[in-house]
């Protein structure tokens, strides 16, 4: 603001103009992504040594960053960045680039002394400059003795983030591009990385990216703010190079091997192996819907006609350590990934995508928003929302939400070839409605199923309420969409269990 008293004022304001003018932020990325878009899309060079390509996954995880080293850590700056070597899968450099208040943005470079490089025969004279594959922040969410790991960029656009008491798990992209078309999908990557020196009292980071693809480029700015639920705020600019009709605006990414609705094919001393269990849905006008996952036999895509929704995510519900047993994985304490759109998103659709995996090592589960109209060239995108890592806050409905889907054979004498669904719902709501209050559970199926037997029972064990259905297929080779919510004489009290039973 220009103050009343001008010429008093007038010498200061010409010292300070010219620093605010070089001051580097969000606009200026914006401005490097649309020259980017308005040139021919340039793959990246892999120029790599032969020893550093051909690294093994265990060789590569033997190479690690010296702590001592970490950026900002001299400076004893509440966060710190430790950053990833290129080799193995990691063959693409990413620029990084730390910018200091008042200053313009300086590189990041790489050292090969700030590696420890293990048990692999690395010769560090013939890797100068070659730069870093990624990098990780440190602060200190669960003690104030050890700066934790908290947030991770590596390899495309994926990123994964922690709050307190939290286990790596699902994955977070910038973007996803043509996610279960046949022609392919796309990867976007971020090339360059801006990281903005904090405060000493500083309790949030931002970060700035660039990325850019065949079809694509785009600036990000990332405003990390770590604590019990670690938030992540996105802001994003994208400008297309082509016409994107499928364009995943906030994609998580997760696996879901077995668990109690889907049954493991082989002997596993586990109950459950998943970092994620449901996708929660938030529509725009306040109603849920809870879809289970599952591993399919075959590609399986779900869509979700939406506008303006209040959030998703890929949630990991179950906290119990007895439903997983295992000790390492230790799968109860992997975060959800909630997003709540921080400018209305429009129209458009929610997608899941189930992909079959033969084993945990893969990430078989997509979730993304697809905006109604395509992203075109000479029109830029913009989209912001937060990405809370949650755990024991998640978000969830305030009335009575499903807490676990259990599948069986349905073992009915009049009709065998059923399929028996016992269904959990908890929360505040079903512990108001009193025994004389009148509870029903309405469940129903598609054209190509029939719910033949149906049950409703309250749970001493938990307050809550289970519904039992023996569900029929009419073509055993057809699936069938069930839907189902609890519901008294004058309202809804939970969300909507979805979920598709496949073909036999």
């Amino acid at each position: 603001m220009i103050p009343v008293r001008v010429r008093s004022w007038a010498i200061v304001a010409l010292l300070v103009l010219p620093a605010l003018a070089s001051a580097f932020d969000f606009e200026d990325v914006g401005r490097r992504a649309a020259e980017l878009a308005g040139r021919a899309y340039e793959p990246p060079k892999v120029d790599l040594p032969q020893a550093l390509r051909d690294l093994k996954y265990d060789q590569y995880r033997d190479i690690r960053f010296r702590n001592e080293r970490s950026l900002w850590r001299a400076q004893k700056l509440p966060f710190e960045v430790a950053f990833f070597h290129r080799g193995g899968m990691f063959k693409e450099a990413v620029r990084m680039n730390e910018i200091v208040e008042g200053q313009d943005p300086r590189p990041v470079a790489f050292n090969a002394n700030d590696f420890d490089y293990g048990a692999n025969a690395i010769d560090r004279a013939r890797i100068r400059d070659i730069g870093y594959a990624g990098f990780r922040v440190h602060y200190n969410v669960n003690t104030p003795k050890y700066k934790d790991e908290v947030l991770v960029f590596l390899g495309a656009s994926y990123f994964r983030a922690l709050g307190k008491d939290q286990r790596y798990g699902l994955s977070a992209r910038g973007l996803a591009i043509d996610t279960a078309l046949s022609s392919g999908e796309e990867f976007p990557r971020f090339v360059e990385f801006w990281l903005v020196r904090p405060d000493p009292n500083a309790r949030s980071l931002v970060i700035y990216a660039l990325l850019d693809s065949k079809s694509v480029a785009g600036a990000y700015r990332f405003t990390l703010k770590p604590g019990t639920d670690t938030v992540v705020g996105v802001k994003a600019r994208l400008y297309a190079r082509r016409s994107i009709a499928k364009p995943g605006i906030a994609p998580l990414t997760s696996m879901f091997f077995f668990g109690e609705n889907d049954h493991a094919e082989r002997e596993d001393y586990r109950p459950e192996v998943h970092d994620s269990d449901g996708l929660s849905v938030q529509s725009g006008t306040g109603e849920w819907l809870w879809r289970p996952l599952v591993n399919p036999r075959r590609l399986q895509l779900s869509s979700f006609g939406l506008t303006n929704p209040q959030g998703f995510g890929l949630m990991q519900r179950d906290r119990a350590f007895s439903s997983y047993e295992d000790l390492e994985s230790r799968y109860d304490l992997r975060p959800s990934a909630w997003i709540k759109p921080t400018k209305p998103f429009g129209p458009g659709r929610l997608e899941l995508v189930l992909i079959p995996s033969p084993d945990e090592t893969n990430d078989n589960v997509v979730a993304f928003w697809v905006p109604r109209e395509p992203l075109q060239p000479g029109h830029p995108f913009d989209v912001e929302y937060d990405m809370l890592w949650q755990k024991n806050t998640e978000s969830r409905p305030p009335t009575a939400w499903v807490t676990q889907s259990r599948r069986g054979p349905g073992y009915l004498e009049k009709a065998p070839e059923t399929v028996d669904f016992h269904v959990d719902f908890e929360g505040p709501m079903l512990k108001t409605v009193t025994e004389k209050s009148r509870l029903d559970a309405v469940f129903s199926a598609d054209a190509n199923g029939e719910i033949v037997e149906q049950t409703l029972e309250r749970s001493a064990v938990t307050g809550g309420a289970r519904v039992s259905i023996k569900v029929k297929r009419v073509d055993p080779a057809q699936p069938v969409e069930l839907r189902g919510f609890l519901r008294d004489e004058k309202q809804a009290h939970s969300e909507t269990w979805a979920y598709i039973l496949p073909p036999d």
